[in-house]
């Protein structure tokens, strides 16, 4: 692996699969030493093998983004960061808000927007410090519009949003770019199956007569896109969907 950014540290959260795990691989390509966050240590640790193996560079820290204290400790272990991927989230549920889980609901909201702002607080410092930051937030079109069976994940999705926009509008004059990415329909291994129980026939379905949905490889290209404009090119809102795809209710399928 080869690139122009070896003097550069990104951090990845949500690192041990799908679009984490494709990210932080497509980030180290480019040269950046790569923080690999996320809870199943396992995971991470074989990535940053891999990584390592590859002739990148990366090493894995066990964090729950939930987790505030474990937040702290892990931004103070860090000697400089110079980006932030927002990517730890996910979707649980689908059903209506009248039959809806509030758990399940609470438990996206936290992870989703919560866990982004812990870790985008604490690492501020840094990324300010380096005079040349950004800040990635993984949200998704459903930030954008409501869907059936999705309320609680569109709420957090949208909580995202207002995240990256607000905290844009805070940063500007400083040296810190902000980024929202919002994938359409990426088809990774567990996104669909952790949404619906664990389920492989219903997590099929999601994607059935869908020729090509984005892989996370897709959504890892555009990040690495982003983060490696030149420093004064905000990208403010990248919608990134397969061609199949021309709006959240509108998809081609194929018989």
């Amino acid at each position: 692996m080869a690139g122009h950014f070896t003097d550069r540290v990104a951090v990845v959260t949500g690192a041990s699969s799908g679009i984490g795990a494709a990210t932080a691989r497509r980030l180290a390509a480019e040269g950046f030493t790569v923080a690999l966050a996320a809870r199943r240590v396992d995971r991470i640790e074989a990535l940053a093998k891999e990584i390592t193996a590859g002739g990148g560079r990366a090493f894995a820290h066990p964090l729950d983004v939930t987790d505030r204290a474990a937040v702290d400790a892990f931004a103070a272990s860090l000697e400089r960061v110079d980006v932030l991927v927002n990517n730890a989230g996910g979707a649980f549920g689908a059903e209506s808000v009248e039959a809806g889980d509030p758990a399940d609901w609470l438990r996206m909201y936290q992870v989703n927007v919560i866990g982004a702002l812990h870790i985008t607080q604490a690492l501020l410092p840094a990324l300010r410090a380096g005079g040349d930051g950004t800040v990635v937030v993984l949200s998704s079109t459903a930030a954008f519009v409501p869907y059936e069976g999705g309320g609680g994940y569109v709420a957090a999705k949208a909580g995202e949003h207002a995240l990256a926009g607000t905290l844009r509008l805070e940063l500007v004059g400083q040296p810190i770019r902000v980024i929202e990415i919002a994938p359409g329909m990426v088809r990774t291994e567990e996104f669909a199956l952790n949404r619906l129980g664990g389920d492989p026939a219903r997590a099929a379905a999601v994607y059935q007569g869908v020729a090509e949905p984005l892989t996370a490889e897709d959504v890892a290209d555009t990040v690495a896109w982003t983060v490696t404009r030149p420093a004064h090119v905000n990208v403010d809102l990248l919608v990134v969907r397969p061609r199949a795809q021309a709006a959240a209710h509108k998809v081609h399928r194929e018989a």
